[in-house]
């Protein structure tokens, strides 16, 4: 089953860290200083590029630039996702000096990336900062860390959130499809009452409940300009850990582990009615309960006040071009091809059934069209609106996949019985905090 489970960022990184410029000759630049990046000018001669990735069908895209560029080629290398293996492999080849040109990362992963140094800055290459303003707002800040003159990656995909939900089931039983997160838990109890449940909670995506988390105004990290401080356990995000924790109290939710057999089954056979995730949920379902054909519909996210237009976000991810790369110039005009272009996008829907980052990318045809699965809905037309709502002030921290292995295993122990939703975030917060001191990244006390 074909899934994309990307994430978001915002984020202002310490000032002790070095820019890297976009120039001829990659690496270190002398002219780069705290003021932005130096020019970026092209190589002489033929170049070769390479670029490591793990979105399916990618070389059937980059065949359309190599057949339109035969002086800028791109060679492509295909791997597993980057928690996966891919992110471990590129910072042994930064440490080594041989990484590629080009690498995809997922948003919240570029902070580690960041705070090792490893990505180019591409601020100096006028075609970069004059694309600004084709990407949707809060795409841009995921790349650019809220620091002036600064561009760490063009952005190539997001991942809005929206309601999924069995628009049969609620028309049979009588049950309105729920506008508040409310309505949403009293919807939950008639589900239950009808032999069903609502949604299956997840025990292992916490990246979803940050999704969650960041709709309703939690912000887990923030820096000063010289200290993180981290809080997973705010005031917002402690309203929808309990909200949670009431429904899994309640044996209002499913638990089963997402991602399986009995995942897809529980909606497959309907026994889960709703998945409040993101744009690329709608192929997951389609790929997993295909018995459910023309049963399902898409609303906004449920929200905390009535009548709210926010969203959250669970997905995205970069194209970002590596320090050390001896061609900066010629990297960021593939990649702004790639993630900028009609074609492109196009393809990269077709492919991948990756959400563009860009504003015109949610007027592609491909995403204009009604959707057979849900009944001939327009889908994306919601998701469109969702990726409008997305605050751009969530900052994710440096050692994210620290943070979400430590709650994960507090989420399955909450689940299970054993302490708290909050407890698992309370714990959470504790051992990121400790993570960054062992790696000598200064932490507010």
């Amino acid at each position: 089953m074909m899934r994309f489970p990307m994430r978001s960022l915002g984020i202002v990184l310490t000032s002790a860290l070095a820019l890297t410029a976009c120039s001829s000759g990659g690496g270190d630049d002398d002219a780069t200083t705290a003021a932005g990046a130096a020019g970026c000018a092209p190589s002489s001669g033929p170049v070769t590029l390479n670029y490591t990735t793990w979105i399916p069908g990618i070389e059937n895209v980059v065949k359309v630039w190599n057949a339109a560029n035969p002086n800028i080629q791109v060679k492509v290398q295909t791997g597993p996702n980057g928690n996966g293996g891919t992110y471990q492999n590129f910072f042994n080849q930064l440490k080594a000096g041989n990484a590629p040109d080009l690498g995809h990362i997922e948003y919240d992963a570029l902070p580690s990336f960041r705070v090792q140094d490893g990505l180019t800055n591409l601020a100096g290459c006028a075609e970069v900062t004059a694309a600004k303003d084709q990407f949707v707002d809060w795409t841009w800040g995921q790349v650019t860390f809220g620091e002036e003159n600064s561009v760490y990656g063009i952005p190539q995909d997001a991942g809005p959130m929206a309601l999924f939900y069995r628009k049969d089931l609620f028309e049979k039983n009588n049950i309105g499809v729920p506008a508040t997160w409310e309505e949403y838990a009293a919807a939950a109890e008639k589900v239950k009452a009808a032999g069903g449940y609502i949604t299956n909670f997840s025990q292992t995506d916490i990246n979803q409940f940050a999704g969650l988390s960041w709709q309703a105004g939690g912000r887990w990290f923030s820096n000063d300009g010289s200290k993180w401080t981290v809080n997973l356990a705010d005031e917002n995000t402690t309203k929808v850990a309990n909200y949670w924790q009431g429904l899994l109290d309640k044996k209002l939710v499913s638990t089963v582990p997402p991602w399986t057999t009995e995942w897809d089954n529980a909606y497959n056979t309907s026994k889960a009615w709703t998945w409040v995730s993101a744009v690329w949920g709608a192929n997951s379902i389609m790929s997993g309960a295909p018995d459910t054909s023309g049963k399902w519909a898409v609303a906004p996210m449920p929200q905390w006040t009535s009548g709210g237009t926010v969203a959250g976000n669970w997905g995205g991810s970069a194209t970002a071009v590596f320090k050390g790369s001896k061609h900066p110039y010629e990297a960021a005009k593939f990649a702004l091809w790639l993630n900028t272009s009609e074609e492109a996008l196009t393809l990269l829907n077709k492919e991948a059934q990756l959400y563009p980052a860009t504003k015109a990318g949610a007027s592609l045809p491909a995403l204009k069209q009604g959707v057979e699965f849900y009944g001939g809905q327009p889908i994306y037309d919601v998701f469109a609106q969702a990726s409008t709502q997305v605050a751009s002030d969530f900052v994710w921290g440096p050692t994210m996949t620290s943070t979400y292995t430590t709650a994960s295993d507090g989420f399955k122990a909450a689940v299970s019985g054993n302490g708290t939703l909050l407890d698992a975030l309370t714990k959470a917060q504790t051992s990121t905090v400790e993570t960054l001191k062992s790696q000598s990244i200064p932490v507010a006390e």
